[in-house]
């Protein structure tokens, strides 16, 4: 599965939103060309190993649906001989929840759209208020059950550390999610971007970022509860951009370029600690895991491997397809 991603910064968003600065965060300053877009495409297409699989195009980085219909129109027409032709199957867009309704929802559905993310971020009334969201709990979950009574595939996306938030709320909102149906979601561990409201508060010692140590405790307890629910995890943290990397976009807050392998890396060591760790120098272990985790099972830099290196003398880590999830399988020998 391949999403061809148009990343359109803050258009039609109300600007409302504390910690936003999408021009920073995408490297864009202004929305995609026609033609620019159809030369993406074709660069894509060609790009990808698997000729065969689900190609889907993406709009994110705004809220799409609050585009004036002319636009939305421009921009999804693009798409539709891709379609036709088989070459893409279906679009994607994000957008907040104040800016869906039913007339909206039958356009995106005539103009081939079948998934809708929105940027819900928390479902506690005081971190939306705090984080000047501009939109309330009901339009949240008004907009979840109506993209699902039309039939689109529901994304909700979601941040961890905005301000007034907690760990407890955080699972909250995460319980929230899956409860509501969605078949995806997105975690962003919340930065401070330059030229933001958020970074005028953290200059003024008004507003504390999460550390990356922090966050992960909210991941480890975060992706297990969407993972145990069958819900799809796009994304964890910011897509990489020039600005983010070299801190011309970033103030402050737990950004790395490899949040997501941290975090599962850091589930994947407490799921080995339960093998016995005894000190046994001349005792080998072989450990068979899926394919798909077997660099989380090792670990970021390899650290759940050396760390087992502490109790046996060599250690070895396998695939196994007929291992699922986090299961694996540990042989001993001399």
């Amino acid at each position: 599965h391949y999403t061809i991603p148009f990343f359109i910064p803050e258009m039609a968003c109300i600007g409302n939103c504390i910690y936003c600065n999408q021009k920073k965060i995408t490297s864009r300053v202004s929305a995609p060309e026609i033609d620019e877009m159809h030369q993406s495409i074709e660069e894509h297409l060609a790009s990808f190993k698997h000729k065969d699989a689900e190609v889907e195009v993406g709009f994110f980085g705004g809220s799409f649906s609050g585009l004036c219909k002319e636009l939305q129109e421009t921009y999804l027409k693009q798409i539709q001989k891709y379609i036709a032709a088989k070459r893409v199957k279906s679009i994607r867009i994000s957008t907040r929840p104040d800016m869906i309704d039913k007339e909206e929802l039958n356009f995106l559905k005539h103009n081939k759209v079948q998934a809708i993310e929105l940027g819900v971020q928390s479902f506690d009334k005081d971190v939306l208020e705090k984080s000047g969201r501009g939109h309330s709990l009901e339009d949240s979950y008004a907009a979840a059950k109506l993209i699902k009574e039309e039939g689109f595939e529901l994304g909700l996306q979601m941040m961890i550390g905005l301000p007034g938030d907690t760990i407890d709320k955080a699972i909250f909102t995460a319980e929230e999610i899956i409860r509501l149906g969605a078949a995806t979601t997105r975690i962003y561990p919340l930065l401070v971007i330059k030229d933001s409201l958020l970074a005028e508060m953290y200059q003024k010692k008004e507003y504390t970022p999460l550390s990356i140590e922090q966050s992960l405790n909210y991941l480890t307890q975060l992706i297990p509860l969407f993972e145990k629910a069958g819900i799809k995890i796009l994304r964890v943290g910011l897509h990489q951009s020039e600005d983010l990397n070299d801190g011309e976009a970033l103030l402050a807050g737990p950004y790395h370029p490899s949040l997501k392998e941290l975090a599962l890396s850091r589930i994947w060591h407490k799921q080995l600690q339960k093998i016995p760790q005894q000190k046994k120098e001349d005792e080998k272990i072989i450990i068979e895991v899926n394919p798909s985790e077997i660099n989380y099972a090792i670990g970021y830099h390899a650290a759940n491997k050396k760390n087992l290196l502490q109790y046996f003398s060599e250690v070895k880590f396998i695939s196994n397809t007929a291992l699922k999830e986090r299961n694996y399988h540990v042989r001993y020998s001399r």
